[in-house]
């Protein structure tokens, strides 16, 4: 499984490819926005251009996903043709990310803009993103309409099912993938029972009909939901920096680590 860092912090980002496990960057105008806020309060003179620039220049030519403001078809694909023009030169591997539909209220049930501007890029050869992604179908769709990968937000998933079922929990609890049993009934939405059952319904949705979209498991909350997309067949998964440095530790590791560092004789150290 590919694991991205969900970020637009240029600290982040750069510390987590240090790793030498990170495939790719997620980013949001949220993201964005968030990260030139911290580099103007640190008092740099720092423009989004630029700090775009620099995050693609660290993620070395892996893929990098930036989000279209527009919500028309004719709007969004100009203005991802546009961001693929100026920061091509730094990487040929952008990543268009395209909401699979941009309706900004309930009564727009039939909004195809996204989808429209999906096939629009990909018939164009660019790589695109179908983000806030939320049911097998709506997946089914931006697959066949080209897109490179589906962002499925498991987190945000189970967040919709505890607030439609009046469940009170912190975001970052986790929320089990088999759902949770309440008076004798799954609690559910349309057959969905959980963020990660979202995934990996979407995972075997795209595989039983060979379609090639990758499956991106995102909004990810916790280390487990990361274990999950990983068992379920995820092609990837974009992790925020907080969780992405979770994977590593476990107590019994620390535990380990104390003790062998307390036995290993001195000699043995200087051995060259």
């Amino acid at each position: 499984m590919k694991i991205f860092v969900d970020s637009a912090d240029i600290e982040e980002i750069k510390e987590a490819y240090e790793w030498g496990i990170v495939n790719g960057v997620t980013t949001n105008p949220s993201l964005i926005k968030q990260a030139l806020e911290k580099r103007k309060e640190k008092g740099e003179n720092i423009d989004v251009k630029t700090h775009i620039s620099e995050i693609l220049k660290i993620a070395r030519s892996t893929p990098v996903s930036l989000e279209v403001t527009e919500k028309k078809a004719k709007d969004m694909i100009p203005q991802g043709i546009m961001l693929y023009r100026t920061f091509k030169s730094y990487s040929k591997n952008i990543v268009i990310k395209i909401p699979v539909s941009p309706a900004m209220k309930e009564e727009s049930k039939n909004d195809y803009e996204g989808i429209k501007a999906i096939k629009g890029l990909s018939e164009r050869k660019m790589l695109v993103n179908a983000t806030l992604v939320f049911t097998p179908e709506q997946a089914l769709l931006a697959a066949k309409a080209g897109a490179t990968y589906v962002s499925m937000f498991a987190g945000r998933m189970d967040d919709y099912l505890k607030e439609k079922h009046g469940l009170k929990a912190k975001k970052e609890e986790y929320y089990p993938m088999e759902g949770i049993n309440e008076k004798g009934r799954i609690l559910e939405d349309d057959g969905i029972v959980s963020g990660m059952d979202l995934v990996a319904q979407t995972v075997e949705l795209l595989k039983q009909h060979g379609l090639k979209t990758e499956v991106l498991a995102a909004s990810l909350r916790n280390k487990r939901q990361v274990r999950e997309a990983a068992l379920v067949g995820c092609h990837a998964a974009t992790i925020p920096f907080k969780v992405l440095k979770e994977l590593v530790m476990h107590p019994k590791t620390i535990e380990g680590m104390k003790k062998f560092s307390e036995d290993a004789p001195e000699d043995y150290k200087k051995i060259k």
